[in-house]
């Protein structure tokens, strides 16, 4: 079980083309900060279907996209 599972099912079970959220959400919803170590489990996400689309630092938001 990844870390991030909480994540890939709130992103999958929204369902959207494409799916926002800033740092902050993200540690709502899967409880931990986003650190260096997302890039390496950032992978586990197309199984539920989704990728990881740009990660902003500046913006401090990441887009999720649905595959297909």
């Amino acid at each position: 079980m990844s870390k991030y599972n909480n994540l890939w099912e709130y992103i999958q079970k929204n369902g959207s083309p494409s799916v926002k959220l800033s740092f902050a959400e993200i540690h709502d919803v899967a409880g931990i900060e986003i650190d260096h170590a997302f890039l390496s489990y950032k992978k586990e996400l197309t199984q539920y279907g989704y990728q990881v689309g740009k990660i902003s630092l500046k913006e401090k938001t990441v887009i999720f996209n649905k595959i297909g």
